[in-house]
């Protein structure tokens, strides 16, 4: 028996924690790429990395507080114009049509009285971090699968007939211990406990007992994992509804382990249980800017934000061994360039290796609109063999890179720079 819990409106309610006067009115948090890390000066720049779920992203932040004047609003030429998107939306913006990811100004347009408090993620993360803790005080099997959402497996634990008080009663801990609301699913399904969380919203508990019935008439692309494409290919066999899904079985088995995967989560027959802490894969950041032209400027860019990796993959001592570099320009051009280096990693090896691929990739006169580096195939994951020639070379920039993380971690990621990020 499994519940799914998902914190409604995360962000929204977490700021109304803070500022009570949020409370029962149409309120948004905002947010926009933040591009503090590139700032010459000293921010004192930190990591946020506390929660344990793979899809939980770390965050860069500093204590410097956001005021909505000068975070969101940009004068251009005289007038001022707001920047950023929404991030969540109350239930109150929601009735006037604000989603998250749509533009402040648009939201602000639908809905002229909404009020608009910029993020803080290190709050979120706090959170979080206290919310699956109580969970975990409260069930044996507990799954962070976002920083607001939670797989529990009760099976056992709590008789099948006694699991829908259970949830009504873990909901009002919630508001008790931390007054943020939760919506619960339960089913003997995980995914369809997912499912019936979207049934539950806001605020509710809804339980699946008869799967067969539930997803007869639910619409495809309300189903966790079924994309827009894969929806588009779905409709054009004129598969419409879950319950399409389940009387086409043999189609769905031809595509073999994705569609057999997809059809067993939408029949409830997946048999998959609860994971444990997720390993991450991979480590990313990217950051969306006004148009720059200037190369030097850009390789400064890349190379601040590979400060900001060195840094994560220090803190969660992996070896990475691909590094990959994506730069968005104007008018919809996009370059990204791959290399895989069987090296113990550090930040001059890094470095040194984004330079040569910028190098190769930079379109001149061309305005550079966004930055994405990404490092991946850590050697825990995939076992090879380092090189030996560069062996000794490696291990003297790995104990250095060593030394500096210790730096970091005291004064902060900032506290060091290399000559390239000035």
């Amino acid at each position: 028996m499994f519940l799914h819990i998902d914190i409604d409106s995360f962000f929204a309610s977490a700021e109304r924690t803070v500022d009570p006067s949020l409370k029962g009115i149409p309120m948004a948090v905002g947010n926009r790429s933040n591009l503090e890390i590139f700032n010459r000066k000293r921010t004192n720049i930190r990591l946020m990395n506390n929660n344990s779920g793979a899809f939980v992203t770390p965050v860069f932040y500093s204590d410097r507080k956001k005021i909505f004047d000068s975070y969101f609003i940009d004068k251009i030429d005289g007038k001022n114009k707001i920047r950023g998107i929404i991030t969540t939306a109350s239930y109150e913006a929601r009735k006037y049509g604000v989603k998250t990811g749509m533009p402040i100004a648009q939201a602000l347009h639908l809905c002229p009285l909404m009020v608009v408090v910029p993020s803080h993620y290190p709050l979120y993360h706090r959170l979080s971090h206290k919310i699956h803790t109580l969970m975990l005080q409260e069930m044996p099997l507990v799954e962070q699968f976002s920083i607001d959402e939670f797989f529990a497996d009760v099976s056992g634990w709590i008789a099948d007939e006694d699991v829908y008080a259970f949830a009504i009663d873990l909901k009002m801990k919630m508001i008790e211990q931390f007054d943020i609301p939760v919506s619960i699913g339960i089913s003997q399904a995980k995914w369809i406990a997912k499912l019936a969380t979207e049934s539950a919203k806001p605020f509710g508990v809804y339980e699946v007992k008869d799967i067969d019935a539930y997803i007869e008439n639910i619409p495809i692309k309300a189903f966790p994992g079924i994309g827009k494409g894969f929806q588009k290919r779905l409709e054009e066999r004129y598969i419409k509804t879950l319950g399409d899904v389940k009387r086409n079985k043999p189609l769905f088995y031809s595509w073999k382990k994705p569609g057999i995967q997809l059809y067993h989560r939408v029949t409830g027959t997946c048999n998959e249980g609860i994971e444990g802490r997720g390993e991450r894969k991979s480590i990313g950041i990217s950051r969306t800017f006004d148009p720059i032209h200037e190369s030097n400027e850009i390789k400064r860019r890349i190379m601040v934000m590979a400060r900001h990796i060195s840094y994560m993959v220090m803190a969660i001592e992996v070896n990475p061994t691909t590094y990959h570099l994506k730069i968005n320009y104007e008018y919809g051009i996009r370059v990204k360039k791959s290399e895989t280096v069987n090296r113990l990693f550090s930040e001059q090896l890094f470095k040194s290796a984004l330079s040569r691929m910028y190098e190769e990739m930079m379109l001149p006169g061309r305005g550079a609109i966004k930055l994405t580096l990404n490092v991946s195939n850590f050697t825990i994951h995939h076992a090879r063999t380092l090189s030996l020639f560069d062996l000794n070379d490696d291990i003297s920039a790995n104990v250095l890179s060593c030394h500096i993380h210790s730096l970091r971690e005291r004064f902060g990621l900032d506290i060091v720079k290399t000559a390239d990020e000035l």
